[in-house]
């Protein structure tokens, strides 16, 4: 169960990450970006700019997001067995609530 924990943390992790570097990188058509302060991506990130960077960036983070999503899946389905002691209690409890409960012959007929 910690595991599941752990990977769901990292999980989101990655998700906000992925979504800030998206909203970070600059569109072909954005040249109204200029305005905002991306002209100094180039003395940033290096000679090549901030293309190269952010896009290494951005495949690394939706490897690792595909990943945990992925192993997510795998434990959601793993963990949902339910041992058979664990079962006979459920059953049990089951049973005791349906006998509580009102049967047809005491409802009253009009």
């Amino acid at each position: 169960m910690m595991s599941f924990q752990v990977v769901l943390i990292i999980h989101v992790i990655l998700a906000l990450g992925l979504v800030s570097i998206i909203l970070l990188q600059h569109g072909k058509g954005a040249d109204a970006g200029a305005a905002f302060g991306s002209g100094a991506a180039g003395a940033v990130f290096g000679a090549r700019g901030a293309h190269s960077f952010l896009y290494k960036l951005t495949s690394g983070l939706a490897i690792g997001f595909f990943i945990t999503s992925i192993f997510l899946a795998y434990l959601a389905t793993s963990e949902t067995t339910i041992s058979s002691s664990n079962q006979q209690s459920i059953m049990s409890e089951v049973t005791t609530f349906e006998s509580g409960l009102p049967t047809t012959s005491d409802i009253p007929s009009n």
